[in-house]
C-alpha cells in the first residue's frame, strides 16, 4: 500500500499556504456556459462538439492562464544542479534523441510544445489526474501547435491547437470540440521515471531547464479520499479511486498489485515496478514526496504506449475497461 504522507515542516508552510490558495481559487469552478465561451473563444466552432457542454467546467484560469512552453531551454546532464535522482520526470527518446521533462515544470506549465528526434510533439501533464502523454503534433500534414484552455472534464486537463482552436482531451488525445472533433493524434511511448533512471538509459540526454521549480502547488493531493470537485462523474468499485494505475488500452493494473510482484506478464507484455521516483504530488517540496516507483512497460523488449495514472480517470475514460487489483 502507498505510505501515509509526512506533515509539512516549518520550513515548507510558505509553500503549503500557497497550495491552499491555489486550491482556494480552483473551488470557483463555474458551469458551462457556451455563449460566454464565444466571446473569449471567436476562432472555436463550438456547433461541432462530440460531449456534453455541461461536463466541461472551469478550471479557474482563462485561456492560456497556465502558460505552455513553446521554446524549451535544455541543459546536459551534468549541468543539472537542483534535481534530486529520484525526482520525477517525462523520459522521452525519439531516433537516439533523449530529453527528460521534470514535473516540477510540468505541473506548473502542463504542456511543452517540442521536436524531438525530428519528430513535433507536444509534452502533457494533467496534476489532477497524474497522467502524462506524449502526442505527435502532426495531424492530416500540419503541425499543432497546443496551449491550455482553463477548462476541465472530468478534472483531466482540456487543452486546444493554435491553428483552430479545437478542444482535445489530454487523456485521450482527441479533440471533443470545434472543427477538429473527433480526430486523434498519436501518442508517442515515453516513461514517468525518476531522474537517475532517465540519466543511466540516457547519459547524453538533454533536461528542461527545471531552475526555480521543484515545489508543488497541489500538495498531499494524491493521498486524498477523493479527487477535487471538479470530478463529478461515477467512482471505481473495488478500489479507492486515488491508487495509481498502469493503464494499457482498455486495461489496467493497481500499482499496489505491481509492487507487490514487482513483474506482471500478459503473453510479451511485461510490466515491472521499481523503488525509486518521488510522487509529484505529495510533499510540498517535490524532492520529499513519497516514494511511488518506477514503472517499465514494454512489449517484445520495446516501450509501448502507457499511462500511470488514477483509478478514477482510468474508470471515466475507459468505462468498458476493467483494473486488475489482484
Amino acid at each position: 500500500m502507498e505510505q501515509t504522507p509526512r506533515a509539512p515542516s516549518f520550513r515548507s508552510v510558505s509553500i503549503v499556504v500557497l497550495a491552499l490558495f491555489f486550491l482556494l481559487t480552483l473551488s470557483v469552478a463555474s458551469l458551462a456556459d457556451p455563449d460566454r465561451w464565444k466571446r473569449e473563444w471567436p476562432k472555436t466552432e463550438f456547433a461541432k462538439h462530440s460531449v456534453d457542454f455541461k461536463e466541461i467546467l472551469s478550471g479557474g484560469p482563462p485561456k492560456d492562464g497556465i502558460r505552455s512552453i513553446d521554446h524549451p531551454t535544455f541543459v546536459t546532464i551534468p549541468e543539472v544542479k537542483n534535481l534530486a535522482d529520484t525526482e520525477p520526470v517525462i523520459g522521452l527518446v525519439i531516433d537516439g534523441d533523449a530529453r527528460a521533462y521534470p514535473l516540477g515544470v510540468l505541473t506548473r506549465h502542463e504542456i511543452v510544445n517540442d521536436t524531438v528526434g525530428g519528430i513535433p510533439v507536444t509534452v502533457t501533464y494533467c496534476p489532477l489526474c497524474n497522467s502524462g502523454i506524449v502526442f505527435d503534433r502532426r495531424l492530416d500534414g500540419k503541425v499543432l501547435n497546443f496551449g491550455t484552455t482553463g477548462k476541465l472534464r472530468s478534472s483531466d486537463l482540456v487543452m486546444y491547437d493554435r491553428q483552430t482552436e479545437s478542444w482535445w482531451q489530454q487523456f485521450l488525445g482527441t479533440a471533443i470540440v470545434g472543427e477538429l472533433t473527433g480526430k486523434s493524434l498519436e501518442i508517442i511511448p515515453s516513461r514517468l521515471e525518476s531522474f537517475a533512471n532517465f540519466c543511466a538509459r540516457a547519459p547524453a540526454g538533454k533536461v528542461l531547464d527545471s531552475r526555480g521549480y521543484g515545489y508543488n502547488t497541489y500538495a498531499f493531493y494524491d493521498t486524498r479520499p477523493r479527487p477535487y470537485r471538479f470530478f463529478t462523474g461515477e467512482l471505481p468499485k473495488g478500489i479507492e479511486p486515488m491508487v495509481r494505475v498502469v493503464a494499457i488500452g482498455n486495461e489496467a493494473w493497481s500499482l499496489p498489485l505491481l509492487r507487490r510482484k514487482g513483474v506482471i506478464t500478459k503473453g510479451d507484455l511485461v510490466i515491472s515496478w521499481k523503488a525509486g521516483q518521488n510522487s509529484a504530488l505529495d510533499s510540498p517540496e517535490i524532492a520529499s514526496g513519497r516514494d511511488v516507483g518506477n514503472v517499465v512497460v514494454q512489449r517484445g523488449g520495446k516501450d509501448i504506449v502507457h499511462d500511470v495514472t488514477f483509478a478514477f480517470v482510468f474508470h471515466v475514460f475507459r468505462p468498458q475497461g476493467v483494473i486488475h487489483t489482484q
